[in-house]
């Protein structure tokens, strides 16, 4: 009998925790950002006025001023110094903060922190640049586009008729330009104790969104977090890249370095990445819009869910390398019977054009030319059928062989290479992401290739059932009835794929 566990994290779409009501109010709240709201937000930010947003300057402290009237405007309270919405700090440099409280008395006292730079380099330097220097650095991309997405967001958590259950920051940090200083500032004095933050999401450039790939990285730092945000994806056209790097190059380290889950969402560096030439015509506001309602869906849950990960402190050590590693394909498996055929051929059968030398059908006294009649006692008239019952059977097996210049058909008996396959696939699991098999081999021809199944593939439910681990998912496979359906992810878009398998053995 198959066990199938009940995970506590990240484990189901977000449809079986929300009811009708409630996914049909997570939809009308992110159709409230809209292409055209980010875009004035950016017009604005990446105006010449502004001078480039540098850290402490005039147009850094109007840049401030700008996203403390949004904030007001939407009643948030201030989570800054002395419950203002400025944290000040350095050389005249200020985050700006707003806080909207959660709704459940105990929850309510931990805190999402969402996040987005908004200073700039100003008029650029040989420090910070590459040029031309001394023209006003506009930064529309860079961070004008994640300071437009996360006032947005912000917009969209107010239009939902109850608040989440935790609370949530919306911090705009100053001085990342310059070494991340207001993220490091605020994880050095925060203002709600550091250990009520369970988790952060950073926003920086999000406006450049190309072939719909949006990076994102940090999805190791809790277990189970890429099927979590795959699965808030589900609606969306968005094809995710994880990135398994983890530098210091943007705000959501800060929060890492201090144990504190994070994710930042990236659409990529371009030609026009910290140049004079980053402005604010060139970005891409339908694609900021895409951005910015999966961050509202991804938050907004992870602000509501009942229980949250604990703090993965390996992958601050995991890097492309090892990712490469656990998702590379393994070689491709020893045909189990070693044989071609003609891909036209007049009669019954298949005429096989080639014998692989020291193979099973080598070893049994097949011989090219020879037209297979019967496998295992079943006439061939299907060619992927032909493939799929190779796969799956047990040797030996007899097959009736017509031989040109013999009389009569030959019975011949066969063993097989390798072990018998219901379905043609190979596959890894990792602690970072339970209840997740990874695809690493599908065997051409299988049932698992006919239906589309790739190498990387994730494969996250079974017969519309979670499993616990990879011993459980082989029981699965060897015990569920043919049609058996798996959801499966690609790209953090999930999938429902149908295998028509063979039919299972009397026990």
């Amino acid at each position: 009998m198959l066990r199938y566990l009940v995970l506590t994290f990240l484990a189901l779409l977000p449809a079986v925790y929300l009811d009708a009501a409630e996914m049909a109010a997570l939809r009308r709240a992110a159709a409230t950002i809209m292409a055209g709201d980010l875009q004035a937000h950016v017009d604005v930010l990446a105006d010449d006025s502004f001078e480039g947003r540098e850290a402490g300057s005039r147009g850094g402290r109007a840049a401030s001023m700008y996203l403390l009237k949004e904030l007001e405007s939407r009643g948030l309270r201030g989570a800054g110094d002395d419950a203002s919405f400025f944290q000040a700090f350095g050389d005249g440099y200020r985050n700006v903060m707003g806080l909207l409280e959660g709704s459940d008395p105990e929850l309510k006292k931990e805190v999402i922190v969402l996040g987005a730079h908004y200073d700039h380099v100003g008029y650029g330097s040989r420090r910070n640049s590459y040029g031309p220097f001394g023209y006003v650095h506009n930064g529309a991309d860079d961070n004008a586009s994640g300071t437009a997405g996360l006032l947005e967001t912000a917009e969209a958590f107010l239009q939902m008729p109850s608040q989440p259950r935790r609370s949530v920051m919306f911090a705009f940090w100053d001085g990342e330009e310059k070494g991340l200083l207001g993220s490091k500032h605020f994880v050095a004095n925060p203002t709600v104790p550091l250990k009520n933050i369970v988790f952060m999401i950073n926003l920086d450039m999000i406006g450049r969104l190309r072939n719909q790939q949006l990076q994102v990285y940090g999805s190791r730092t809790t277990p189970g977090l890429r099927r979590f945000v795959s699965e808030i994806n589900y609606e969306s056209d968005l094809r995710l890249n994880f990135n398994w790097e983890l530098k210091a190059n943007s705000d959501h380290h800060s929060f890492i370095a201090k144990g504190v889950p994070a994710l930042m969402f990236h659409t990529g560096l371009h030609d026009d990445y910290h140049r004079p030439s980053d402005d604010s015509h060139k970005v891409n506001s339908q694609g900021m819009e895409q951005a910015s309602r999966f961050l509202f869906g991804v938050a907004y849950q992870l602000a509501d869910r009942e229980v949250l990960g604990p703090f993965r402190a390996q992958g601050q050590n995991e890097t492309p390398s090892h990712q490469r590693q656990l998702e590379a394909a393994l070689p491709p498996a020893r045909p189990r019977l070693g044989v071609r055929w003609y891909a036209e051929s007049d009669g019954e059968g298949l005429v096989l054009a080639h014998v692989e030398r020291g193979g099973a059908a080598d070893r049994g006294g097949l011989l090219v030319g020879d037209r297979l009649l019967e496998f295992s006692g079943q006439k061939i008239l299907d060619k992927v059928a032909f493939r799929r019952q190779v796969l799956h059977a047990r040797s030996p097996v007899d097959v009736l062989v017509e031989r040109p210049g013999a009389e009569e058909p030959l019975q011949l008996s066969i063993d097989l290479d390798g072990t018998p396959s219901r379905v043609g696939i190979a596959w890894r699991e990792d602690q970072a992401e339970p209840g997740t098999v990874i695809l690493t081999r599908v065997v051409n021809g299988s049932p698992a290739s006919i239906a589309g199944l790739k190498n990387g593939d994730r494969v996250y439910e079974v017969g519309s059932e979670s499993f616990a681990d990879g011993t459980e998912f082989f029981e699965a496979l060897t015990t569920l009835p043919s049609p058996l359906e798996m959801t499966v992810e690609r790209e953090g878009r999930l999938r429902a794929i149908t295998l028509d398998l063979p039919p299972l053995e009397a026990s």
